[in-house]
Formats: structure tokens, C-alpha cells, sequence
């Protein structure tokens, strides 16, 4: 159930987009927009995703997405809960490999909604 409704949700903001067609970061961000969603990249290194400006953070962030893609390793992810739990975004859409018991329990444990399954 959760899936549809996050599914349904059309502010996404993905962490660990990139420039590298063969990346998930790049795939993802790439196919959510082709969907007609409105879609943020979120990356300290890049200054732009596929010709559109990249965000240093979710609080960079123009809009408030409704969820959020992880698409980096759960060691970086835990600063990224933390943020998102600030900010007050409650849906948190893992990747495969994105996440250990030890991130799922933060995002447990800050009230967030989490789903774990790949969104292509």
C-alpha cells in the first residue's frame, strides 16, 4: 500500500543523483522526470544533473519534495534521515543497498515512513 501512495506523491528530490548514465543516481533521476514528476537532484558534487541545477542538500532545495530517493550508501544516508526528519519530509524511498538495520532504525525512530523496493 505504501508504495502506490508514495508513487502517487510528485515532489521527489534524489540523493546521490549524478552525471553517469550507468549510475542508479543518474537512471533514477532521469526516469522519475521522464514521468512527469517533479524532480530534484540532491549531490554535494556536482553542480548539475543532466543539464539542471544539483542541490548541496534537502535544505538547498527550492520546494519541499514529498519524498525522498535514496540512492547512497547507508553510512551517508544517516545524515540524510537526520535532515529530512528537520525539514519534516516523512517518505523515504530506499534503493536496494541503501540501507542496514542500523539506518532503519533511525528512520524508525524519527517517525519517517520508509519503502524498500527499486523505483524503476
Amino acid at each position: 500500500m505504501m508504495l502506490e501512495e508514495m508513487l502517487a506523491k510528485k515532489i521527489w528530490a534524489v540523493v546521490g543523483a549524478n552525471d553517469d548514465p550507468n549510475k542508479y543516481g543518474n537512471i533514477i533521476y532521469k526516469k522519475l522526470k521522464s514521468r512527469g514528476y517533479e524532480v530534484y537532484p540532491v549531490n554535494p558534487k556536482y553542480e548539475q544533473v543532466e543539464g539542471d541545477r544539483c542541490y548541496q542538500d534537502l535544505r538547498s532545495l527550492p520546494r519541499k519534495p514529498e519524498v525522498i530517493n535514496m540512492v547512497v550508501s547507508p553510512k551517508r544516508g544517516k545524515a540524510i534521515i537526520e535532515e529530512a526528519a528537520e525539514l519534516g519530509i516523512k517518505n523515504i524511498w530506499l534503493q536496494p543497498g541503501t540501507y542496514d538495520d542500523e539506518l532503519l532504525e533511525l528512520i524508525n525512530n524519527k517517525g519517517l515512513v520508509a519503502v524498500h523496493a527499486c523505483v524503476l
